[in-house]
């Protein structure tokens, strides 16, 4: 099963700067998009590196290579913070991934399905769960509408096609149970709103020492690889309001509830847009 790393990435330099560097390199992303916002916290596994020192992730990057193939120079001195998991994807998802992603992210008049219930909203008071609050609906809003939840969004990013990273961890003996939840979601709940698991890897595990290289540094300073999550997938929605519209939706909370929610011991999910990164070049790079 081929390799591939995540990588988040917080920047020293402007964001610009770390693209055109990126495209000057060798490598060869499947997956470059700009971090919006957090959609669910991780509640227990990998807190710290994630969440501590309130750091402002910029960049998700997904590369189909080994973790222990380090970034180049010329973009790690443009890092500020670094997180990177490593996990196996089915060779059938790789396979022509980059003109399947091409058309998700600029698709043809009829690809993308209406919207089934934005009327009609269910709203509870938390999404941690992933569902819709009043506090996710209100920023869906203002992203959308031009705002950008920062400041920084425009009218491609605001509407366009999503992916969404998320990290999962199941408890013991609850897999079958998630995967019930996979082919709900594949087949009806969230198909119907053009959402589709674009990547889907099992994360490698075992020993490592601090600097993550895999090598006892002698120091007895040791964590897990993979820090206790299982697999990892990376989803895609035709835009936030397609996104919104699952969560609001009775058909898909019914199976969240039975089959998600009580299989996952953690998990969390990470909005991203690879709109936003052509928009912000201006399609000027090609990565």
């Amino acid at each position: 099963m081929p390799l591939c790393t995540i990588h988040l990435l917080s920047l020293l330099d402007p964001l610009p700067t770390f693209l055109q560097t990126l495209s000057s390199t060798p490598l060869k992303p499947l997956t470059i998009s700009r971090v919006i916002r957090w959609i669910i916290l991780p509640t227990s596994l990998s807190t710290v590196p994630l969440l501590a020192q309130n750091i402002h992730w910029d960049i998700l990057l997904i590369l189909p290579s080994p973790s222990n193939t380090s970034l180049p120079a010329s973009l790690q001195k443009q890092i500020k913070h670094q997180w990177s998991i490593e996990a196996g994807v089915p060779s059938r998802l790789l396979k022509d991934y980059e003109a399947r992603n091409r058309r998700l992210l600029c698709p043809e008049k009829g690809d993308v399905p209406s919207l089934t219930g934005r009327k009609n909203k269910i709203l509870k008071e938390s999404s941690q769960d992933l569902e819709l609050s009043p506090e996710l609906l209100s920023w869906i809003e203002e992203f959308s509408s031009g705002g950008g939840g920062d400041g920084e969004g425009g009218t491609k990013e605001g509407n366009g096609a999503v992916s969404m990273l998320n990290l999962l961890a199941f408890n013991d003996g609850m897999k079958e149970e998630y995967l019930k939840y996979g082919r709900a979601f594949a087949e009806s709940a969230g198909r119907r709103r053009g959402g589709l698991a674009k990547i889907v890897g099992s994360v490698v595990k075992g020993d490592r020492d601090v600097d993550g290289t895999g090598v006892d540094n002698g120091k007895g300073k040791r964590k897990e690889k993979g820090e206790g999550w299982d697999e990892i997938a990376l989803a895609h929605y035709p835009s936030l309001w397609h996104f919104a519209d699952m969560l609001a939706s009775e058909d898909y909370q019914d199976v969240n509830r039975r089959h998600r929610v009580g299989s996952l011991r953690d998990t969390c999910i990470l909005f991203t847009s690879e709109v936003g990164i052509e928009e912000l070049m201006g399609g000027k790079v090609k990565l």
